[in-house]
This record gives C-alpha cells, sequence and structure tokens, in this order.
C-alpha cells in the first residue's frame, strides 16, 4: 500500500465529514486507481462510511437534530434496495462506469444551490423525496456508497426541512444505507471476503477515524461550508473523471 492511499482516505473523510457525506464513492475510486479488486472494493468503501458517520449521527442524534419520523422514512425506504444493490452481480467494466457517473454527477450535484435557512417552507416536490430513496439505496449497496451525496441536493432544493435537519437526515441514510449495502456485499462475495477485504486497510480505517474528526471541527471553527463544498465536489469530479477516461 503506498503512502499516498491513506493519505487520500484521509483527505476525503475531512472533505466529506465537513459537509455531512461519508466519502464512499470517492474511496472507492481511490481503491479503483490502485488496481484494488473490484470486487472485495465496495466492503472497504461502506465499512469507512460506517466509521465516518457513526459519530456524526450520534452527535446529531444527542443534539436533538434528526427528525425521526422523516429520516428514518427515506433511510428505511432505500434500506433495501441497498441490500438488493449489494446482493447484483456486476462485471468490472459496469461497475467502473457507474461510479465513475455517479461520482460526477455527486460533484455536480455539490454546486447546485441551496435555498437560505430563511426560506423553511418546503416546495411541493418535497412530499416526493421518499420515492427518491429507493433508487439511491440500490446505488448505494451496487457500487459502495452512502447515497447521501445525492438526497442532499434534493432535500435543499425542495426545502424538505432546515439545513440542520437535511445533515442530520443524510448522516443516518449513509449510515443504514451502508450497513444494508455491506450485508448485500457480503452475502453476495461470503462473509469470509469482510476479513480478507479489510486485512491490509486497517491503515485506510485510522485515517478515515482522524480526517472525520477534523473534519467536523473544520466546518464547526475555520472553513465556510461554501468553500469546503466546493473542494470536496472538485476532488469528486476528478476521481469521478479518472475513472471514465480510464
Amino acid at each position: 500500500m503506498t503512502i499516498w492511499l491513506p493519505l487520500g482516505f484521509f483527505a476525503t473523510a475531512l472533505l466529506y465529514a465537513s459537509v455531512g457525506f461519508g466519502g464512499g464513492s470517492t474511496y472507492s475510486a481511490l481503491l479503483t486507481l490502485v488496481g484494488f479488486d473490484y470486487k472485495l472494493l465496495p466492503i472497504v468503501s461502506l465499512a469507512c462510511n460506517i466509521v465516518v458517520v457513526s459519530g456524526s449521527t450520534m452527535r446529531f442524534a444527542r443534539g436533538g437534530v434528526i427528525p425521526w419520523r422523516k429520516a428514518l422514512l427515506l433511510s428505511l425506504i432505500a434500506a433495501p434496495l441497498a441490500f438488493l444493490g449489494g446482493l447484483t452481480p456486476i462485471k468490472q467494466a459496469t461497475f467502473l462506469f457507474i461510479l465513475g457517473l455517479s461520482l460526477v454527477g455527486a460533484g455536480l450535484a455539490l454546486l447546485l444551490p441551496r435555498a437560505p435557512e430563511a426560506e423553511a417552507q418546503p416546495l411541493p416536490a418535497a412530499r416526493f423525496m421518499a420515492w427518491a430513496a429507493a433508487p439511491l439505496g440500490y446505488l448505494a449497496g451496487l457500487v459502495g456508497i452512502g447515497g447521501g451525496i445525492f438526497l442532499a441536493p434534493l432535500l435543499h432544493l425542495t426545502r424538505w426541512a432546515r439545513a440542520r435537519e437535511i445533515a442530520a437526515t443524510t448522516s443516518l441514510f449513509i449510515l443504514i444505507n451502508s450497513v444494508s449495502g455491506l450485508i448485500g456485499q457480503l452475502a453476495k462475495n461470503g462473509p469470509e471476503r469482510f476479513g480478507e477485504a479489510l486485512g491490509g486497510a486497517l491503515p485506510l480505517l485510522v485515517a478515515v477515524i482522524l480526517g472525520g474528526q477534523l473534519g467536523s471541527v473544520l466546518a464547526l471553527r475555520f472553513l465556510p461550508e461554501r468553500v469546503i463544498r466546493w473542494l470536496t465536489a472538485a476532488l469528486t469530479i476528478w476521481a469521478g473523471s479518472r475513472l471514465l477516461l480510464g
């Protein structure tokens, strides 16, 4: 394992945690770029996702920010589809193509404008967000992402809730989908592949723990959220473009 891979995971966790995401999509891209077995790759990415968003979900829960009824509705609709996505056999070329498109789409989604916090009245389209959760869940399990990086811009555009409630919902959504998708991946590939996938990935897990914690501090104290979102979008689009261009 080259030294730049843990550093890349650290930077990814730092940036994604700063805007309430897990970073699974970019972890997958980085692993692909170093030739990691694509069948084991989602296991590592989803495990890292779980590590990063578990802490933020607990902080949101302790702060009473999670709108539990609405957040659980989205998450529990998506979770069975994430499991099915994890179970779905997929060829390497198809996997890399879908992952690359997902990354570019996610980066562009991060650049979408957000409604001012004062504009809290939901738009009519907000009622359909539960339907959007299902395909995002399937995509999450299929390529080893949490799906929240797509969900959050939709929630902001439809004024589904206030910004902190959306961040809390996205964190819970990523956590539940990552667990469900990971179970699907293990059911497809065999439980023994979990130890095989993570056996050499301990430095990556340590990197995302440290990066996730530092990202939370950065978001709270130093960098404006808009700047962090732009940096995250740039990293995501770069990784996706690398995959699509070969």
